[in-house]
C-alpha cells in the first residue's frame, strides 16, 4: 500500500471515530486520558502570508471586464449585457506552489464558481480563452449541489463528491475509500447559501483535502501518475450561465 494511501486510509477511519466516544477515564490508558486533537482555527494564520492586498488587483491576472476590487474582496461580476461566454478565471500570479495550505472566504450569489489549485492556464486560442485554467477545483455554486466536491476543470471531472474520500490509483478511475463522518446532506446544512463561507484547503503530495466552514467536506488521494498535478497555478473560476457575482477575501496561503 502506498504511503499516501495509508495515510488516507487511517484519516478516513479518524474521521469516522471521532462520533465513538473513546474509553471511560483512568480506564485502559494509566491514568487520566491524552488531550484530543484541537479542531483547526480558520483564523489561525501562524506561517502564512497573505497573497491579496484587500484594495488592488496586484498579483492577481483575470479579465478586466469581470475582474475588480469591490469592498475588500477580489469580485467577479457579469450581468445580461455582460456575460461569460466561457468559463474564465482570476489567477494568481506568485507562484506555483506544491504542497501548502490555503484558506480564503468566498461568497456567491448565483450558477458556479470554484477555486483553482495546482492547475495550469491553457494555452489561448479560438475556442479557449485568455483566462483559461485546468486542474483541480474546489467547487462551488449558489444550490450548494456540488458545493465541497473536488473536480478537475477540464480534466477527469468528478474526483471526490461531498461527504467522500476517494483513492485514484495509477491509470484508472476514482474509488470511494470510505465515507466522512458526516453525511452529504448534513455537510451541505453548514454552507451559507449567499454568504461568506471559509475555505481552508490543504494539499500534500498526492493527498487533496478540502475543509469547509470548519468541516471536512471531501478528498482525495491521486496516484494517477499520467494525470495528477503535484504543483500549479491558484484561481478563481466565474461560470457560463446566468448573470453572477463572486467575491473572494481574506486570502492566506502557507507553504508545507
Amino acid at each position: 500500500m502506498k504511503h499516501a494511501f495509508a495515510i488516507a486510509v487511517i484519516a478516513t477511519a479518524t474521521l469516522a471515530a471521532q462520533a465513538r466516544p473513546g474509553p471511560p477515564q483512568g480506564r485502559g490508558r494509566g491514568g487520566a486520558p491524552p488531550a484530543r486533537p484541537e479542531p483547526l482555527a480558520m483564523a489561525d494564520h501562524a506561517g502564512f502570508e497573505s497573497i491579496f492586498d484587500g484594495t488592488s488587483m496586484k498579483g492577481w491576472d483575470g479579465d478586466p471586464a469581470l475582474w475588480r476590487v469591490l469592498n475588500g474582496a477580489l469580485t467577479g461580476q457579469s450581468s445580461s449585457e455582460n456575460p461569460v461566454k466561457q468559463n474564465t478565471f482570476l489567477i494568481w500570479r506568485g507562484g506555483s506552489p506544491r504542497d501548502f495550505e490555503l484558506k480564503l472566504e468566498y461568497r456567491l450569489s448565483a450558477t458556479n464558481s470554484g477555486v483553482q489549485i495546482r492547475s495550469v492556464q491553457l494555452p489561448a486560442g479560438p475556442d479557449i480563452g485568455k483566462w483559461v485554467m485546468q486542474g483541480y477545483q474546489a467547487d462551488i455554486d449558489a444550490d450548494n449541489q456540488y458545493t465541497g466536491q473536488i473536480y478537475e476543470e477540464r480534466g477527469r471531472g468528478f474526483l471526490a463528491l461531498r461527504g467522500q474520500a476517494t483513492y485514484i490509483p495509477d491509470g484508472g478511475r476514482p474509488k470511494v475509500i470510505g465515507n466522512l463522518q458526516q453525511t452529504p446532506e448534513e455537510l451541505k446544512a453548514l454552507i451559507k447559501t449567499g454568504d461568506w463561507n471559509q475555505i481552508h484547503l490543504i494539499a500534500r503530495g498526492s493527498t487533496i483535502i478540502q475543509i469547509l466552514n470548519g468541516a471536512v467536506m471531501s478528498m482525495v488521494v491521486d496516484e494517477d501518475l499520467k494525470n495528477r498535478q503535484l504543483g500549479g497555478l491558484i484561481g478563481f473560476q466565474m461560470h457560463v450561465g446566468p448573470p453572477m457575482k463572486v467575491e473572494f477575501r481574506n486570502i492566506w496561503l502557507k507553504s508545507l
